[in-house]
């Protein structure tokens, strides 16, 4: 997942965005209500974690901004505060889930990786399919038929979101947004360059042609049902 984190306390920050990349997700952080707005407005996230005591604008006010401007990314709102009406507030304002801290970490991630399964239409639980392939987003692990493909980090963040889009077209923009972040070079051809990692290691088996070229516009893994 590309997730945007927002949160002010150094701590909590570190602790959220070092977990959530060790478990392969793409994560982004701003400091602020301002920053978090202007951060979600630009990219394209697949879910937000919201703390609700910031400075300058609070979650609340994120939320309810975010909403009235169409901003329709999964929102986790993450408080110290847990009365029912701060919850009821919150839910209120726009946002899909609600964590009250102190938390565990598994559960931001299980709650994040909930949140974005109500927000598609092919994947409704943890391993997507497509044709032969398989892949666990819980495991991390991809297979072929039942057979194992062990990937990198990199190879796996770009078949995880080819996948969850499988059937449409997804330019190499949007490869680099979601896999790279704003650590890719839009003059690379880093993602084709993957791509072809990809395709080697699905050569030879049921899985080899699903990744089709569509020339002019990017990349679209079939869905192995046509």
């Amino acid at each position: 997942m590309r997730l945007l984190v927002v949160e002010d306390d150094p701590t909590i920050s570190h602790f959220l965005v070092k977990g959530l990349r060790e478990d392969q997700h793409l994560v982004d952080l701003a400091e602020d209500g301002a920053a978090a707005e202007a951060q979600a407005l630009a990219g394209d996230y697949d879910a937000i974690l919201l703390d609700v005591m910031l400075p300058a604008q609070d979650g609340f006010a994120v939320c309810r901004r975010l909403r009235a401007q169409g901003v329709d990314t999964p929102i986790l709102m993450v408080t110290a505060r847990d009365t029912v009406s701060d919850r009821v507030h919150g839910l209120d304002t726009g946002a899909d889930d609600y964590l009250v801290k102190p938390f565990a970490f598994g559960e931001v991630v299980a709650r994040l990786r909930a949140l974005t399964r109500r927000g598609r239409t092919r994947s409704l639980s943890a391993v997507l399919t497509a044709g032969a392939l398989s892949l666990d987003q819980e495991a991390h692990q991809v297979h072929v038929a039942g057979v194992p493909v062990p990937l990198t980090a990199t190879e796996y963040r770009l078949l995880e979101y080819l996948m969850r889009r499988a059937g449409t077209i997804v330019s190499r923009d949007q490869l680099a947004e979601h896999v790279w972040g704003g650590d890719y070079d839009p003059c690379s051809n880093l993602a084709d360059v993957y791509v072809g990692y990809l395709r080697r290691k699905l050569a030879g088996s049921a899985a080899a042609d699903q990744i089709r070229t569509i020339r002019g516009l990017g990349y679209m893994l079939a869905r192995g049902d046509t």
